[in-house]
């Protein structure tokens, strides 16, 4: 019987794993979403599980060395001696989260341009506006300028603007 099972890659390896199981016909599931990085010639989709992947496979007609000896693989994610199964209701929760995610334009820094008006959506700052400032290196990262003065929020030409690095999560772009 086919189950679904966790598959850990070493990093940055998933597709190529994922494109060698696919080759011995397996059901692989990626998933991956669309990402606008800090780095013009980086990938412009990102792994949303780094170094993970699922495959659904009969271990019984298959082999478990069919995929423990993988290229690209670590190792099956295992509970004690035995691999762990991930139920079906886990992987079509997590594709239609994907789908929502895409829906929804992508994440992070997808729609965000230098100079947009968003507002912080959690953490010390939550509930102030600001300006989008530019993307940092390193993982969703961003610089917002926001609009201070004595702790309290005015309007752009009243107020102190203080540079603040945040979680890209942690904002959201405010409507035209």
């Amino acid at each position: 019987m086919r189950h679904w099972y966790a598959l850990h890659t070493k990093p940055h390896k998933e597709r190529q794993v994922a494109g060698i199981l696919r080759t011995r016909q397996m059901d692989i599931f990626l998933p991956l979403l669309r990402v606008n990085p800090v780095n013009p010639r980086a990938a412009r989709e990102r792994a949303y599980f780094p170094n993970y992947l699922f495959a659904h496979v009969d271990l019984e007609t298959t082999g478990i060395s069919a995929l423990q000896w993988t290229p690209g693989l670590r190792r099956m994610v295992e509970f004690g001696d035995q691999p762990a199964e991930v139920p079906e209701n886990l992987i079509a929760d997590l594709k239609r989260k994907l789908s929502q995610i895409r829906a929804a334009g992508g994440m992070t820094f997808d729609g965000l341009s230098s100079g947009d008006r968003i507002r912080v959506v959690n953490g010390p700052f939550e509930g102030y506006e600001g300006v989008f400032d530019e993307r940092l290196s390193g993982e969703e990262r961003v610089r917002v300028m926001l609009e201070l003065i004595g702790g309290f929020q005015f309007k752009l030409n009243e107020a102190r603007t203080v540079r603040v690095e945040l979680t890209a999560g942690n904002i959201v772009k405010l409507g035209a």
